[in-house]
């Protein structure tokens, strides 16, 4: 754990007690809402040495820790993208910081793209693993042999289980799927999505693969959902753009929160 990340950390419990934190969760386009449910301490980024600045539209780049349904919970109300300044790991501070906290798992929500009919726009996709299509990754340049991190079950299968378990009780569809991370900030052509679709791809999007992959570094426990904003390109006639994303993605957004609530109620 860097120097960096024990002093916001101390930083986070002098505004919000120093009550050990269970589980973070990241919220990735329409999704702050959420955030707005904690009742706790919510700190902008920009007060937070290091943080990333999240300037996306549709993110509210603040930490919010407090509780929700009974969980200490910590969420991030944003993420730096890769293509916003060309750093993969823009979310290694943030995420060590959630680590000195206290938590062991973190769940990560972004908007995606459907290559599947039945996953359509509005619908969520647990992911059930990645493919790191842009080749990049956050751990590149780090200097000890605990980057050769193993990804085998990159997300975890009983966090899966229990947030599977959770959508049931709630009569929400939560099919599983692989999803292809790819840099943005354009988004994919046609030809693109039938290449990843070819190997294997269930859903794209342009973040969380490299958070994936920094929480395990770290020893965190993840699991990730998408909200279904759209079909990827070429596979209906809608026009894809940010403005469309952050139109559609209250549809999942809604559902999301039903699911993450009920398993939190459920957390032991």
């Amino acid at each position: 754990m860097s120097k960096n990340a024990e002093a916001v950390a101390a930083l986070i419990r002098a505004r919000a007690d120093d009550a050990p934190v269970r589980l973070g969760l990241v919220l990735g386009s329409g999704l702050g809402h959420l955030a707005e449910a904690v009742k706790g301490v919510a700190i902008d980024y920009a007060d937070l040495p290091g943080f990333p600045h999240a300037g996306v539209s549709g993110h509210n780049p603040k930490l919010v820790v407090g509780d929700l349904e009974g969980v200490r919970v910590a969420v991030f109300g944003g993420r730096e993208h890769y293509y916003e300044n060309g750093r993969a790991d823009a979310m290694r501070l943030p995420l060590e910081v959630l680590k000195a906290l206290g938590a062991d798992q973190l769940i990560l929500t972004n908007a995606a793209g459907s290559f599947r009919a039945d996953i359509p726009p509005g619908d969520l996709m647990l992911l059930s693993d990645h493919i790191n299509f842009s080749g990049l990754n956050p751990l590149i340049g780090e200097k000890t042999d605990a980057r050769f991190v193993p990804m085998t079950a990159a997300h975890d299968p009983v966090l899966r289980a229990a947030l599977k378990t959770a959508a049931a009780a709630c009569n929400i569809p939560l099919l599983e799927g692989v999803y292809a991370w790819y840099s943005g900030p354009s988004f994919e052509t046609p030809a693109e999505i039938r290449a990843i679709r070819t190997l294997g791809a269930d859903a794209v999007g342009m973040s969380t693969v490299p958070e994936v992959i920094l929480a395990r570094f770290l020893g965190l426990r993840v699991a990730a959902i998408s909200t279904i904003t759209n079909m990827a390109a070429g596979l209906s006639a809608e026009n894809i753009s940010h403005e469309h994303t952050k139109a559609m993605a209250p549809l999942g957004a809604a559902k999301l929160e039903r699911i993450l609530r009920e398993h939190l109620q459920k957390m032991e």
